[in-house]
């Protein structure tokens, strides 16, 4: 991961620490979108898939290579563009003019110092039992269809199996309008790849087929949800995940802590 640097979020004012993810260059050396240090985040409000890209130059041989522009998802359902500095820009040199001590530890082990608040939005619940899992491996998300396969990776990944895409799902409620129905033994998710926050209705919809099949009803969103959809799914323990598009989806409330604690 890349230096860990404050964003915060200007729908609920919470400051997150942020690390951006690193690349693989095709010489073999890492490549971290270099974040614009002082820029505020903007939330995303509508999205365009070409528009979600930004160039980064690998440090080592120079190639500029398209990558996923950071994200970071807000535990209040905001979802955030971290702001890179162009690649025609010039980096800029600490002035060595401010102070006269040495400088600095870096951000990632000041956020106690700073004022920058470590509290997350929603206390993670304790593990209830051990569960030991290897890394997710993330998907590059460019398409809906890679939503959902990040999607259905992820749920596997929490210990659900036989998770597919239903190859008729117009009648499941949750598929018809409202995102793209995942299914597994006492499973039922939802993946909303649009470009407008998941409804309070797509929630009710996915909750009422969990119910029905007496399964666990996961939602999955990639520009977060109305405030009245995250009300209600606290209020019915659904787990909320939002993704960005380096495809690591995020919890979003204590349901979804809860399931990436204990697992499936």
């Amino acid at each position: 991961m890349g230096e860990n640097v404050p964003v915060r979020c200007p729908a609920c004012r919470r400051t997150h620490g942020y690390a951006p993810p690193v690349y693989p260059c095709p010489c073999g050396a890492p490549v971290v979108p270099p974040l614009l240090r002082g820029a505020p985040a903007e939330p995303i409000t509508h999205r365009t898939w070409t528009d979600e890209w930004v160039t980064v130059r690998c440090g080592q041989c120079g190639r500029r290579d398209q990558w996923p522009q950071p994200e970071l998802g807000c535990p209040c359902g905001t979802v955030l563009r971290v702001p890179v500095r162009p690649v025609t820009a010039v980096p800029q040199q600490p002035s060595p003019t401010a102070g006269s001590g040495p400088p600095g530890p870096p951000p990632a082990s000041t956020t106690s110092t700073t004022g920058v608040s470590t509290v997350p939005a929603h206390i993670p619940l304790p593990r209830t039992a051990a569960v030991p899992r290897p890394s997710f491996r993330p998907v590059t998300i460019r398409t809906a269809r890679d939503a959902v396969t990040t999607a259905a990776l992820y749920l596997r990944w929490l210990g659900f199996r036989d998770v597919v895409q239903p190859e008729d799902h117009s009648g499941t409620g949750t598929g018809a309008g409202f995102g793209v129905d995942l299914r597994g033994p006492g499973l039922v998710a939802q993946v909303d790849p649009t470009t407008r926050p998941t409804s309070l209705r797509a929630v009710e919809c996915l909750w009422l087929t969990g119910l029905a099949a007496s399964a666990t009803s996961v939602s999955f969103s990639l520009a977060g949800y109305e405030d009245r959809a995250r009300a209600r799914a606290d209020r019915l323990r659904l787990p909320l995940f939002v993704m960005d598009l380096t495809g690591t989806p995020q919890s979003v409330n204590g349901a979804a802590d809860e399931l990436v604690a204990r697992g499936a």
